[in-house]
């Protein structure tokens, strides 16, 4: 479903990586998956849904001039890069880091259960910076915590560009307003659960793995709802500039 102020991406039509030690769902263009009507959204380019096998991962890669997001959602990972750090991240923890002009890291699954991540990239206001690195456990409650936000107000880790990021874990029946600022539009990333969106330009259901994109109309500067199904919600919402 696609209209003027709403992009709908549906779990069943991401795209799909297979191998013996990873399954992941792209909500958009990565690696050799490529459409030109989903390159992105806005400065969000990447939303990858990974699931990691125990003892196995990412090996050393490089990575440049990307704000790179990290949410754990089940099990653990480790991290290790070429600025020395080596953390283990767990469900709830957040990472935040900006390759900025190059770095390496690895990312490999040291537990005894499946590791699923998220795993968010969006482009930078300025290229060519120091990278940088940022790890934090978040809670998770029924109301928004906001995890990314420029310059880390509030609380929030920072992040190189004019995005801020929540998660929500609503109950069954539990609303939320949006709170999107005037003039920007949002991407909500359902994790599990379900989920209906209402604003002036419509109702939306969502299932788990769905993406929604709001225009700055659909977003109504805050004025549209999210309510949790009878499974409750778990989710992400972008605010991020307008076009």
């Amino acid at each position: 479903m696609s209209g003027a102020n709403l992009l709908l991406r549906p779990s069943s039509e991401r795209f799909h990586t297979r191998l013996d030690w990873l399954d992941s769902r792209h909500s958009f263009s990565f690696a050799e998956h490529h459409d030109p009507a989903w390159m992105g959204f806005g400065p969000l380019r990447v939303i990858n849904d990974d699931t990691i096998a125990a003892g196995l991962g990412f090996g050393l890669h490089p990575h440049r001039n990307m704000e790179i997001i990290t949410v754990v959602v089940d099990g653990r990972i480790d991290h290790g890069d070429s600025m020395g750090h080596s953390q283990v991240l767990r469900c709830g923890d957040v990472q935040r880091m900006s390759a900025g002009s190059g770095l390496l890291h690895s990312e490999i699954n040291r537990g005894d259960q499946p590791c699923r991540m998220l795993q968010i990239w969006i482009e930078p206001s300025q290229i060519g910076l120091p990278p940088s690195y940022e790890q934090r456990p978040f809670p998770i409650g029924p109301h928004w915590s906001c995890l990314m936000a420029p310059g880390g107000r509030d609380g929030a880790l920072a992040i190189g560009a004019p995005v801020r990021l929540w998660r929500a874990r609503p109950e069954a029946g539990g609303g939320l307003p949006l709170p999107l600022a005037p003039g920007c539009r949002g991407w909500i990333q359902l994790i599990e659960g379900d989920l209906a969106f209402s604003s002036n330009a419509a109702t939306v259901r969502l299932q788990a793995g769905d993406g929604l994109g709001l225009t700055a109309a659909a977003a109504g500067g805050g004025s549209g709802t999210l309510v949790a199904g009878p499974d409750g919600a778990d989710l992400l919402l972008f605010e991020l500039p307008a076009a």
